[in-house]
């Protein structure tokens, strides 16, 4: 009788993918790679660094995904604040229809991950099916994708769909994403050493990486369509909450009314989205993601400038050195 095999860990389950194309075989098997300090091997695709595992995905909704004009996106660079991000936004958009005290009892957040609710485009929904029936989402649809400005489907770029682009200092998403990488890496194999992993980081060796071109790719298409593309800052947001999340709800075209701004539903969100009362939930302090992943995984700290408790000034300095010569010019200051 042969033995059971044990489950596949976290990690297994996560870079896993059987299901790969041959067209992705084959442009693999053509692209520049190296070993990166998160994901494994990354992949030179289109002027930006990807974890192969993801490639498969990344040409399937660059392919098949056809934005609707009311469809919402939200776009980061992974580690840069998505979760709490993600959460806003559902609890903003769709805050009419959870509105009365029974309802708020079932909020989806409540009982759901950020992550379960708002699912990447091309992470999820287009990594193990290449035309995914999206028919189930109602309207407006409430997406995330990690893709730079460049590489959306042609279908979002030329449709009215809105993208809000959330922005972090590149020191707090490094860190970030170090912490990220090793809770990936097997146990025994011990810590991915913080120096390299910064080598690599200052030299643009990223997932979905260079840091400065995807920042700079929003950025730029905010500047010139401002009524489709929304550039904000982690840290602005943390600073004041309340003002950030009027600009986010006038965006999308749901603005708060006197009656909300007077009732507390601003500050009811806020609280609902904190980062205290969403690592609390029960339901993100165990279980797995479908992707595998840990749900606990995905709520460390969320702290700014928590960087200083893991670099010393010269490595920060570093950090700065590189970002300050990138983004010259753009108006761009952390």
């Amino acid at each position: 009788m042969q033995a059971s095999q044990p489950p596949p860990t976290s990690r297994a389950r996560y870079f896993g993918n059987d299901d790969v194309s041959q067209e992705c075989k084959d442009l693999l098997s053509s692209l520049p790679s190296e070993e990166d300090w998160t994901f494994g091997s990354l992949c030179l695709y289109q002027g930006f660094w990807f974890p192969s595992r993801f490639l498969n995905g990344i040409l399937a909704c660059q392919n098949h995904f056809q934005a609707h004009s009311s469809d919402i996106l939200l776009a980061t660079n992974p580690k840069s604040g998505t979760t709490w991000l993600k959460a806003i936004l559902f609890a903003l958009l769709y805050r009419a229809k959870y509105a009365n005290s029974d309802s708020q009892q079932r909020h989806p957040l409540l009982i759901q991950n950020p992550h379960d609710l708002v699912p990447c485009l091309e992470l999820r929904l287009f990594l193990k099916q290449e035309n995914p029936d999206l028919a189930a989402f109602a309207s407006p649809r409430l997406l995330a994708t990690h893709l730079p400005y460049t590489l959306l489907p042609r279908s979002v770029r030329d449709s009215k769909c809105k993208l809000v682009y959330l922005c972090r200092n590149p020191k707090d998403t490094f860190i970030s994403s170090w912490h990220f990488a090793n809770k990936l890496k097997p146990e025994e194999k011990g810590q991915i050493p913080l120096p390299e992993s910064l080598d690599k980081f200052c030299r643009g060796l990223n997932a979905f990486g260079p840091h400065w071109d995807h920042v700079l790719g929003y950025h730029k298409a905010s500047s010139e369509t401002p009524e489709k593309v929304l550039f904000v800052m982690y840290e602005e947001m943390k600073e004041d909450p309340r003002a950030h999340l009027r600009r986010l709800a006038n965006f999308l075209g749901c603005p708060f009314s006197e009656e909300e701004l007077r009732d507390g539903t601003v500050e009811g969100i806020l609280r609902m989205c904190s980062f205290d009362n969403l690592s609390a939930l029960e339901v993100n302090k165990s279980g797995n993601l479908s992707t595998g992943l840990e749900k606990k995984w995905f709520f460390r700290r969320g702290e700014v400038g928590d960087w200083v408790n893991y670099m010393s000034a010269e490595m920060g300095e570093r950090i700065d050195g590189a970002m300050e010569e990138k983004f010259y010019g753009s108006g761009l200051k952390f």
